[in-house]
């Protein structure tokens, strides 16, 4: 059973893998092809956008073509779309490659957890489900770290070489071990469904990006608007619908809908976070990417060793109080981070924040993946399973756009309050962050912010950076918070026996 295990997780991790080092490697990235800063988080969360609209579709496709065809197909498109991706001579065409990627990554993460419910007899999946989230978490320690030095060692185009070697050991794993469970009678693909989540959620990242320049401005409100109409039009074509690409009737359990939600907030806060990590460490505490990757390494034994333990406690206790614990833990992260971020903070404490940070969410995502997993009837597990990477990869597609939104924010309100303070107008200041980030945008081999730039206009913009980067992780905290809440009042307990 491992090897069936270990080939599933090694998939699944790609699509982990593949948009966090380009996201901890973005200012790099952006800096080389001169990505304009209103496409940098669209840019990050491309790949991950498609595979939100595009994984429930999959689901439903590896019922009716092969789970295990459809996985191996989407292995071999990651493979070759990422060998293209490192040869990009411009942002614009590493944008289309990312999108194809997205198609071939929602081809591997719609099914793998659904073959993982096939391959596995449901007294051992909770153990299984542990073992497979352990496997994720040594794999997403350790090719950070790689990812950085790659790109300080032979460049960021190398970077784009990781998820292929992955993927191949993933393809001759499952070509070997995994079997091709039934299929279902072909029955049609809801095209208008699928068609209207991607303009839901393409517009709702593109909308928040362009916020950024004020919500007033018709490039931010129009997206948003069309993005809502959108949404609405959804939910009243599934509801219709004798083939929906989304059973809506799933959502009448209170424990699924608490563990969709969760799938969601946990993989915004680990985009959002891996995309804030990266932009303090490489900008403010001029960090060099070998050290940021590095960050993710220490306690990645101990993570997986918890992740097991955390299986395990999910077929005694029920995933409900596993799902808290995880929530609880990630809180504590971002709080972490919100109450010790300052530009010469020890890396001691970066290390703890992102080790509490990947901790609770592994240990969180076990507990969601059996709960999403537990309700799908036969012969429909990749149209159901495909909802916890649904909405966790609409998560991990709204994180950087919506943490770099807030970060702006908050930031823009610290150097005015800063320049305020220090007797120099709104525009001098402006001037300034207009200049710093100027010249780092078009320095490749520049970090960190250039004293001399500041000193005309006297502005601690390392500080005014930090504290907007503490107060974005103070507000993102409470989504975890209030999902745990949330959790602890719809999830019934599990009753106990009577004597």
């Amino acid at each position: 059973m491992l090897p069936i295990i270990s080939g599933l997780s090694l998939a699944f991790t790609i699509t982990a893998v593949d948009p966090l080092v380009l996201s901890l490697n973005m200012p790099q990235v952006s800096r080389a092809l001169q990505v304009p800063p209103d496409i940098v988080g669209f840019l990050g969360g491309a790949a991950t956008l498609v595979v939100a609209a595009a994984v429930l579709a999959v689901g439903s496709l590896g019922d009716a073509f092969g789970l295990k065809r459809m996985l191996m197909l989407g292995l071999v498109g990651d493979i070759l779309v990422n060998l293209l991706s490192a040869l990009s001579p411009g942002y614009t065409y590493l944008l289309v490659m990312r999108l194809l990627d997205g198609l071939a990554l929602a081809a591997v993460l719609g099914v793998s957890l659904a073959l993982l419910k096939v391959s596995v007899p449901a007294e051992r999946r909770p153990a299984a489900i542990g073992i497979f989230m352990a496997i994720e978490m040594l794999l997403c320690g350790v090719t950070p770290a790689l990812g950085g030095w790659v790109v300080d060692t032979v460049g960021w185009r190398w970077l784009f070489l990781l998820a292929p070697l992955l993927s191949l050991i993933a393809l001759g794993l499952t070509a070997r071990y995994v079997a091709e469970p039934p299929t279902l009678q072909r029955r049609r693909v809801d095209i208008v469904g699928v068609s209207l989540v991607g303009l839901t959620l393409l517009t709702l990242v593109h909308g928040i990006a362009e916020a950024q320049n004020g919500i007033s401005q018709l490039q931010a409100w129009l997206p948003l608007v069309i993005s809502s109409v959108a949404g609405v039009l959804f939910v009243l074509r599934e509801r219709r619908t004798p083939d929906p690409v989304l059973d809506l009737s799933l959502f009448r359990s209170s424990p699924f809908t608490v563990a969709a939600l969760a799938s969601l907030t946990l993989n915004f806060i680990v985009a959002g976070f891996s995309f804030a990590l990266g932009q303090f460490g490489s900008v403010i505490m001029s960090l060099p990417q070998s050290t940021i990757g590095l960050l993710y390494l220490p306690g990645t034994l101990a993570i997986s060793g918890a992740v097991i333990l955390a299986g395990s406690l999910i077929g005694k206790y029920t995933p409900r109080p596993v799902l808290i614990t995880g929530l609880l833990v990630l809180v504590a992260g971002g709080l972490l981070m919100a109450a010790t971020a300052k530009p010469t903070m020890p890396l001691w404490i970066l290390v703890l924040a992102t080790w509490l940070t990947n901790l609770g969410s592994l240990v969180a995502s076990a507990a969601v993946a059996e709960t999403i997993l537990s309700h799908a009837p036969p012969g429909k597990s990749g149209a159901v399973a495909s909802v916890q990477p649904a909405f966790g990869m609409t998560g991990y597609a709204l994180g950087p756009a919506v943490y770099l939104l807030l970060l702006n924010f908050f930031f823009q309100r610290q150097w005015l309050n800063d320049a305020e303070e220090r007797g120099v107008s709104a525009t001098e200041a402006d001037q300034a962050v207009d200049a710093t980030r100027s010249a780092m945008a078009h320095s490749p081999g520049t970090t960190g912010y250039d004293p001399g730039l500041l000193r005309q206009s006297g502005l601690d913009l390392g500080l005014d950076f930090t504290n907007g980067l503490r107060l974005t992780m103070l507000v993102v905290s409470l989504l975890p918070l209030a999902l745990a809440v949330a959790a602890y009042l719809l999830i019934p307990r599990r009753p106990r026996p009577t004597r």
